[in-house]
């Protein structure tokens, strides 16, 4: 089988080009001498038509692979025409070699053509002509002295091109003088590379990607990798061909490792069905929606980045555009701040409100930049807290000029806020909590909706513990927070004037990616998001993640993918997708709380963390996307690879399976032991019956 595809698109797609059609023609000529006769004129015409339509002349072709008939009538007729034709011209030194497949193989019929464009399209590969076979000597028929033309009656080294490509024709006679002539030529530019070049320094460990369209073919997948591939092999070759080279099936897995020899071991976990922490696997939806979340404060940590930073280029780059959006408007360099190690005078800055939220927004957008470089974007974004302003800079209504001026304004106006407030995440239910605020609406209120046992409570410290302890009595588990204000409480109301007026200065557009507001726990009207009051009241309003969780599910998102320092809404969308959760320490402006949870949350969502706090963030970078991707992310997986080279894979494993029904087999061909003689004896046979003999082999069997 031959596929034919646009030049242009198959090396967009990545696809390896085995040669091009320069030309090709077809013509028809049935008044020549009878129904099967071919004519001599008429090949003669399509070979010329096809060089025409390649724009080359005949002496710019190497060789022939011609039909070939075997019969004295046909034979000389084909020479004679490809003698006038690609001999008219040509230098005797340099003659064209003629061969034909039908000397290896006999005669394909219908399949004769394409037998002989795979053979060339192979030769002109290799560089090697075959040679004809079973030739006692050139058919006498044929005046050999005629034209420069060569039979191959030995192996050939493909003649020196003088630096221009190998070229080839084919022709293919049908009956009643069709004729069709195809004039190929190799692109060594197209011929996969098997070393990988020098490319961008990239520290992030791009996995393995396979696929199939069920679990047998993938794990038979899995098998056909690993017995191909040594502990010599170039990983991101091999990670850059599993991309670039194959259709990404439903079925999928992700095999991960720092090293050859973890991989090789985890394909074979993979082909076995054994589970293992380098293998991850997931099916696709036939429509996968993807949402990302921006993580809120309280999730940040020193040196969140660094790392990630020093080994990706186009996730520094990002950083660095974002930093520098807020050099002019804080005291100490924002990159400074967020890598300072512990000790570092800067390092105590990071967990200050007025750079804790400008950092979160830097990392977040760094990492959604990251992403959109490697092809994975949202259907939908959401954001707890300062993380919704980096989902609504992701979403296209803020620049990230004007985006930097809000979130530093947002900022330093809740750090300058009234002092003295606490905040508690309590154990218990919305409707639960609201009833024990009842008269102390002015002196606390609820900040955060995480889940469904998850709420926190904010305001006046007496009035805050006070509550708090209404339910640690009641057997409630109640954590306090570390945090300087009790922010989405009553003590921003003073900050919210001077806030509004300054986004109302700013140019907000209209979303162009649909934003799920935890102000409303609904999908915001994109106009809605243009408005100063929305972001003031988005200051004071309860984060209301629980409601936003449950929207992106009933509009029908499969994979919510977490950005920001740590695994923290992650854990969040869990309880909150799954009303038995007991998440009653998952709280915090940010949703602090269990940060190892990842992976699926039912049937249909997948949650994945980008970063964790305490493990290597090329690693779990690595592990969240291809975790993401499984599920049915999207994602142009070849450019986690830069620089690397092609190697031939595997094809796919088809699942053969029979589907006719078999003949049944007869009772007496059955064992022994399942039949029991008759008690009876049974009347003789007629003598005109056979005798019964026991078969002497399966094959003689009924």
């Amino acid at each position: 089988m031959l596929l034919i595809e646009r030049l242009s698109d198959a090396r967009r797609h990545g696809h390896k080009v085995l040669a091009v059609i320069r030309g090709s023609a077809v013509n028809q000529d049935g008044a020549s001498n009878g129904l099967t006769a071919p004519s001599g004129l008429a090949q003669q015409r399509v070979i010329r038509q096809a060089l025409a339509d390649a724009r080359l002349t005949a002496t710019d072709v190497d060789a022939v692979e011609a039909h070939g008939t075997g019969t004295r009538l046909g034979d000389p007729i084909e020479a004679e025409a490809i003698m006038a034709t690609y001999g008219s011209g040509r230098d005797a030194s340099a003659p064209l070699r003629l061969g034909s497949l039908k000397s290896n193989i006999g005669h394909t019929q219908a399949a004769a053509g394409v037998g002989g464009v795979i053979k060339m399209v192979q030769a002109m590969r290799h560089g090697v002509l075959p040679r004809t076979l079973h030739v006692d000597e050139p058919t006498p028929h044929v005046d050999w002295s005629a034209g420069p033309v060569s039979l191959l009656t030995d192996t050939t080294a493909w003649p020196d091109t003088g630096g221009r490509p190998r070229r080839a024709a084919v022709s293919s006679f049908g009956i009643s003088g069709t004729n069709a002539h195809v004039v190929l030529e190799h692109d060594p530019a197209a011929e996969p590379v098997t070393e990988s070049r020098p490319g961008p320094r990239t520290g992030v460990p791009g996995p393995w990607l396979l696929s199939a369209r069920d679990l047998p073919a993938l794990r038979a997948q899995a098998a056909r990798l690993r017995a191909v591939l040594g502990t010599d092999a170039d990983a991101t070759a091999v990670g850059r061909s599993l991309a670039a080279t194959r259709t990404a099936f439903a079925e999928r897995a992700a095999v991960l490792g720092d090293t050859v020899e973890e991989r090789l071991t985890a394909l074979e976990a993979l082909a076995a069905g054994d589970t293992t922490a380098n293998v991850i696997t997931g099916r696709a939806a036939d429509t996968t929606r993807t949402a990302f979340l921006f993580t809120g404060q309280g999730a940040q940590r020193n040196g969140m980045g660094r790392e990630l930073y020093a080994a990706d280029p186009v996730f520094a780059k990002a950083l660095d555009e974002v930093c520098a959006a807020f050099a002019d408007r804080l005291e100490r360099p924002l990159r400074a701040v967020m890598f300072a190690a512990e000790g570092d005078p800067d390092a105590a800055l990071l967990h200050r409100t007025a750079y804790t939220q400008p950092a979160l927004f830097a990392l977040e957008v760094a990492l959604f930049r990251l992403l959109a470089h490697h092809g994975m974007t949202p259907d939908f974004v959401a954001g707890h807290s300062i993380g919704e302003l980096a989902a609504a800079h992701a979403a296209g209504v803020l620049t990230l000029d004007d985006a930097a001026a809000l979130v530093t304004a947002r900022a330093r106006l809740m750090a300058s806020a009234h002092p003295g407030g606490a905040m508690v995440a309590v154990q218990a239910a919305e409707e639960e909590v609201l009833p024990t605020l009842a008269g102390h609406e002015d002196a606390v209120s609820v900040a955060a909706v995480n889940g469904p046992r998850s709420v926190v409570i904010s305001g006046d410290a007496d009035t805050t513990r006070a509550v708090a302890e209404i339910w640690r009595a009641r057997g409630r588990k109640t954590t306090e927070l570390k945090v300087s204000h009790a922010f989405h409480s009553p003590h921003m109301d003073g900050i919210l004037d001077e806030f509004r007026e300054i986004a109302a200065g700013l140019a907000l557009q209209p979303a162009t990616v649909p934003l799920v507001s935890t102000v409303t726990g609904g999908l915001a009207d994109p106009a809605e998001l243009t408005s100063p009051d929305y972001w003031s009241r988005q200051i004071r309003a309860g984060v209301r993640f629980l409601d936003a969780t449950r929207e992106l599910a009933r509009l029908g998102t499969d994979v919510l993918v977490e950005l920001g320092p740590d695994a923290v809404l992650t854990a969040l969308v869990h309880g909150a997708l799954d009303d038995s959760s007991d998440t009653g320490d998952s709280g915090g402006t940010g949703g602090i709380g269990d940060t190892g949870v990842t992976g699926d949350t039912g049937d249909r969502t997948t949650a994945v963390a980008l970063l964790r706090a305490g493990r290597p963030e090329t690693l779990t970078l690595a592990e969240g996307v291809a975790r993401a991707h499984t599920a049915g992310a999207p994602l142009d997986a070849a450019g986690l690879f830069p620089g690397a080279g092609l190697v031939d894979l595997p094809t796919y494993p088809f699942q053969r399976e029979h589907f006719w029904p078999g003949p049944r087999r007869p009772p007496w061909t059955r064992a022994a032991s399942a039949w029991t003689p008759p008690t009876t004896p049974c009347s003789p046979p007629s003598s005109n019956w056979p005798t019964a003999t026991t078969p002497s082999s399966p094959a003689s069997s009924p």
